[in-house]
């Protein structure tokens, strides 16, 4: 396997790492483009040009677990954007089982501590193959304008992100099986048992027009999420910004 930078080391026939790259997505789907396997994994070190959702930048130091992996699309599988839903679960797990036990999930990517995001997810299709990316702030946690943030370090948790990797592969093939098993519903239970309480007020924009503000009332039986107004209807959202509002706000 050839990444865009940095020194390939091999440790089987479907997990990479590399020091260095631009982001570990878009080597994936390269290597999706040429006949990957589902289950590679990718794991870099560094990353110089790291990205999250609708194109953000994602501050990618040395010390944090950067990883992306593949899944390649099946008759019958559940629609293939719920496999965030997917990876957030096993991401919850991984951390538990690693000594995070106040992590809740954020609809439609993120993993919070309290209201500060600590890990995020990014998927990404090509013809057949999804590509999931997962970061999680490790060693360090990124100073953004917009939110708070923080790192298993911070809270107290010493880590490797090559172990937490090898916790996160067994997870996510376990999850995998049961999306493709139970099919959608088992994981969406999953999910929010694992989310932040029904009532969370909630300020969540699509692109389309000014943010609204609500109350988290669940997930749709295909993985939206449900917002309730002040008015008492409902807004279900398939895609967009999902902010936690405090009390004071």
């Amino acid at each position: 396997m050839d990444a865009r930078r940095g020194t390939r080391a091999v440790l089987s026939d479907t997990l990479h790492v590399v020091a260095e790259t631009g982001s570990t997505n878009a080597d994936l789907i390269g290597l999706a483009r040429a006949g990957a396997v589902e289950g590679t994994w990718l794991r870099a070190e560094r990353q110089t040009a790291g990205r999250g959702r609708q194109g953000r930048a994602w501050a990618s130091p040395g010390g944090n677990l950067y990883a992306s992996t593949l899944v390649r699309l099946r008759p019958g599988d559940p629609p293939a954007a719920t496999l965030a839903l997917v990876a957030a679960v096993a991401l919850h797990g991984t951390l538990h089982a690693h000594g995070l036990h106040d992590a809740s999930l954020k609809w439609p990517n993120d993993v919070l501590v309290g209201s500060a995001k600590l890990a995020g997810i990014l998927l990404e299709r090509v013809a057949d193959a999804v590509v999931i990316g997962i970061g999680v702030n490790v060693a360090s946690q990124p100073d953004l304008p917009d939110r708070a943030t923080t790192s298993l370090a911070m809270q107290g948790i010493a880590a490797d992100p090559a172990v937490l990797l090898e916790t996160l592969r067994d997870d996510m093939a376990r999850w995998l099986r049961r999306w493709r098993g139970e099919g959608l519903p088992a994981i969406r239970e999953a999910w929010l048992a694992r989310a932040h309480p029904p009532g969370t007020a909630l300020r969540a924009h699509d692109g389309n027009g000014a943010p609204l503000e609500g109350l988290f009332a669940g997930l749709a039986h295909d993985g939206a999420l449900i917002l309730r107004l002040a008015d008492g209807t409902t807004h279900v959202m398939h895609a967009g910004d999902i902010h936690l509002l405090s009390p004071r706000e």
